[in-house]
């Protein structure tokens, strides 16, 4: 299995982390660490730095990134019909077209739905689309999770619900997890859209079982503190 991989990974330096193509298909995957993203969660931002996360994380004066603003750029904030009202309303890059562009329940709930990020130039490298699926696994304790790409930050980042599942620090403030976190991605396979949990359960757990032998694959990928167990599939 070793050779095999060898042979067929497209072995893509992307700011250290090699990227690996799957033999026979379009998914690749990575071994990276896992920090927080708190974006999408209705509580994530808030005037007084009161929020899941630090305000410094959502940008700054004139250059908010994690946090909708009006046509000036000047941040808004949840009204009394909101979920949260007092603070920002916090987006992610995959919302609801449907919705109105100052409704915070149009963007991915960070605290809700299993999400990863990823860098705008690697996700356009390999075909990835907002709202593909993704297979992520944690194998330092073999815990597992399916997960939809929503929002476009930094290689190796989470939702609070994704870190949640896979037993790592959820806090968006000083957890995550410094390395050892495996995800694979499959481009094309989702609607540009938001989907439930039920959804991306659904979802992954068909494309998972399209793709090669994962068992034989997660045990050819090694880590310094792996304890992944192929049986745990």
């Amino acid at each position: 299995m070793l050779d095999l991989l060898d042979r067929s990974r497209s072995w893509q330096p992307f700011h250290e982390v090699p990227v690996w193509q799957l033999p026979d298909g379009q998914a690749f995957y990575f071994v990276s660490r896992m920090t927080i993203d708190a974006d999408g969660a209705p509580n994530a931002y808030h005037p007084d730095d009161a929020g899941l996360d630090e305000l410094a994380n959502a940008g700054v004066p004139g250059h908010w990134d994690g946090i909708v603003t009006d046509r000036y750029g000047r941040p808004l904030i949840q009204q009394e019909s909101d979920p949260f009202p007092g603070y920002y309303i916090s987006c992610t890059s995959l919302f609801d077209s449907t919705k109105n562009f100052a409704d915070p329940r149009g963007y991915v709930d960070a605290s809700m739905i299993p999400y990863v990020a990823l860098p705008k130039e690697l996700a356009s490298r390999e075909g990835v689309q907002l709202g593909d699926f993704a297979f992520v696994v944690n194998l330092r304790n073999g815990k597992s999770s399916y997960a939809i790409y929503a929002d476009i930050g930094t290689i190796g980042e989470g939702s609070i619900a994704l870190a949640d599942a896979l037993g790592v620090s959820s806090n968006a403030r000083h957890g995550g997890q410094s390395g050892g976190i495996l995800y694979l991605l499959f481009p094309g396979s989702g609607n540009q859209r938001p989907r439930t949990i039920a959804e991306i359960q659904e979802e992954g757990e068909r494309l998972l079982s399209q793709a090669v032998d994962l068992k034989g694959l997660f045990s050819c990928t090694a880590t310094d503190d792996a304890v992944f167990n192929c049986g745990d599939f």
